[in-house]
């Protein structure tokens, strides 16, 4: 098991820089913590994902994510452009493979927020990430953070639900767990250990 000492010396940093993967059921709360990060933490490197899906209210192109079609998604995927990638309710998500090699050549604490398939295909292609699960403080307050969005249909909610139950038994597959009770919590233990010097302790 991994465990996590004090911040690193700086001289340090450089060679300890990692991919952080953040997960967890849809409506934890991970693109909430993502957006926090960004505003607040700018020595954090926050990888984009590309999506088919439709852009959200308030969502901006380049920011949250790279809306294309599926033609161009299909195209990226099938050339080896991407880190990742999957299909979600009905939609495909992937990470463009590029920007994270070139943040973790220079060494810089980066960050990627996928579903549980990514991380799974994210740990193959990257040993060395550290996987993070992001859990609900219970099952009603995910549904009640799911339903209480208002942009979905009933039908893709029930998806997520379905789905969100799948993804909630993946949670041992990961390094930690961090429960989403506080958003500054949860930001403050994950900048915590991507600018920290990690240490594999023997079992």
């Amino acid at each position: 098991m991994r465990q996590y000492l004090g911040p690193a010396d700086p001289s340090v940093r450089q060679r300890a820089a990692r991919l952080t993967v953040l997960s967890g059921p849809s409506a934890v709360g991970k693109s909430t913590v993502v957006e926090a990060i960004r505003r607040h933490n700018p020595e954090v490197w926050l990888s984009i994902s590309v999506t088919t899906r439709r852009p959200r209210p308030g969502e901006v192109h380049g920011r949250e994510y790279y809306f294309v079609t599926e033609h161009e998604f299909k195209e990226m995927a099938a050339a080896g452009e991407l880190l990742e990638w999957a299909r979600y309710a009905g939609n495909f998500y992937g990470t463009p493979r590029a920007p994270v090699a070139e943040r973790l050549e220079e060494g810089i604490p980066s960050l990627l927020e996928v579903d549980v398939v990514g991380a799974r295909q994210v740990r193959a292609a990257v040993p060395g990430s550290l996987l993070v699960f992001l859990a609900p403080p219970s099952w009603d307050e995910l549904v009640r953070r799911l339903t209480g969005r208002g942009t979905e249909s009933a039908d893709v909610i029930g998806q997520r639900l379905e789905a969100a139950k799948v993804e909630l038994q993946a949670e041992n597959e990961f390094d930690l767990t961090l429960v989403n009770t506080s958003v500054k919590d949860v930001c403050a233990q994950l900048v915590a250990l991507m600018t920290a010097q990690p240490v594999r302790l023997s079992p």
